[in-house]
């Protein structure tokens, strides 16, 4: 369940004094290697649109078919922007809702080196085919996510850019 959260008590040091501040993480979670003979990087949770799937590791014509991929740039939850393309099927595992998350959407990405980590929707745009500027990180220092899928009539793609919580 993406809500529920350990919360852990962090010592820090700050000049003499001892701060203790909470935080809140989610527990970890095996993810399964592999998906329909395909290697999977991370899974994925929206829960406005009530969508859970695994991303798969690369992005092939064929592995688009199966579930949605990494597309570009860095692996799951680390510093930088991981993009990840999908279909807009309407199969449970594809971005066919992508088009109805806002701005202020939660969701979540899953791997099985730093764990489960929480991700805000900031941003939300309809671009041409060619314009490939939603691959540039937005921030710097921060882990960004974007998703990208089509429009119904294939014309345009539907980005969903969205940060970490802090």
């Amino acid at each position: 369940m993406p809500n529920k959260k350990i919360i852990h008590r962090q010592i820090e040091k700050n000049g003499n004094e001892n701060l203790t501040k909470e935080v809140e993480k989610y527990p970890k979670e095996n993810i399964q290697e592999t998906y329909k003979g395909y290697s999977v990087c991370a899974k994925l949770e929206i829960p406005e649109i009530k969508l859970e799937t695994y991303v798969l590791s690369k992005y092939s014509k064929d592995a688009l078919e199966i579930s949605v991929t990494k597309f570009w740039g860095v692996n799951p939850n680390q510093e930088g922007n991981f993009c990840v393309a999908g279909h807009n099927y309407i199969n449970n595992n594809m971005f066919k809702n992508l088009k109805k998350v806002k701005i202020g959407d939660r969701l979540f990405i899953s791997d099985n080196e730093i764990g489960k980590v929480e991700y805000e929707v900031f941003k939300i745009d309809t671009v041409l085919p060619d314009d490939v500027s939603c691959l540039d990180a937005t921030f710097e220092n921060v882990k960004e996510v974007t998703l990208i899928t089509c429009t119904n009539d294939s014309q345009k793609r539907v980005i969903v850019k969205a940060k970490e919580v802090q």
